[in-house]
């Protein structure tokens, strides 16, 4: 039976909103919309919360979710990788328990509109496919393609891309549809990979597309009345 590690990363720290992966929303704290997620998705063995703060902890534990060990400070500040992060839960599940999933799922808690079935689905879409790795992704508005979008040279509007193409970039019908990461909500990966290229992505990613209004990845306080006032149009609370 393949086994399968749902790990949400939730440091402390945070400049712009303090200890915002606790940050009321809703009546509830950010983070208890992923660990309501993880804990009803069917694929996931095991939910950990890998955190440095001891509020944050509490707050997992309460909605469910493994503490099994306190993240060290070292992998907790500001440009600390995520893949380190992934790396040290996992070495300590094998040293400590012995036990190894066969796949990792990064679920960060910035992204409380993702549900359990969009778990599952991505799973399984690994699973099915030939693939290293699995990354959430959503359509790119036509108003945000780089063949559209200019910058601000001398106080004058330019294109951003200069090279010619095949067709009138002004013409919405005629823009490829383009796709974003959209945090990423969700990320599937193969456990060895993670050693293997020190990253989450192998050579071989395929696309699980999402949602517009699933895909809200919470960086400011706006994001956060965004995610409030989503939370009541699709009925979703903890």
């Amino acid at each position: 039976m393949t086994q399968i590690l749902g790990l949400i990363p939730a440091r402390g720290g945070s400049k712009g909103i303090p200890l915002k992966n606790i940050h009321p929303l809703a009546g509830h704290p950010l983070l208890a919309y992923t660990c309501r997620a993880a804990l009803q998705s069917r694929s996931l063995s095991r939910v950990i919360l890998s955190t440095d703060h001891k509020k944050i902890a509490s707050v997992g534990r309460q909605y469910g979710v493994e503490v099994p060990f306190m993240r060290p400070s070292e992998l907790a500040r500001d440009d600390s990788p995520s893949i380190d992060v992934a790396l040290h839960a996992v070495h300590w599940l094998e040293v400590e328990e012995g036990w190894v999933p066969d796949l990792l799922v990064l679920l960060q808690p910035t992204s409380p509109l993702r549900q359990p079935e969009h778990i599952d689905q991505a799973v399984g879409l690994l699973k099915n496919e030939q693939v290293d790795t699995v990354v959430s992704v959503v359509e790119v508005p036509h108003r945000f393609s780089p063949y559209t979008i200019q910058k601000v040279e001398d106080g004058l509007l330019k294109d951003f891309w200069l090279e010619p193409l095949p067709y009138d970039r002004y013409q919405r019908q005629n823009l490829p549809t383009l796709y974003a990461r959209n945090g990423p909500a969700i990320l599937v990966t193969r456990v060895p990979v993670l050693g293997q290229v020190k990253g989450f992505y192998g050579s071989r990613v395929c696309p699980y597309i999402m949602p517009e209004e699933y895909s809200l990845d919470i960086d400011n306080r706006f994001d956060l009345k965004m995610a409030e006032w989503m939370l009541g149009e699709l009925e979703i609370s903890p």
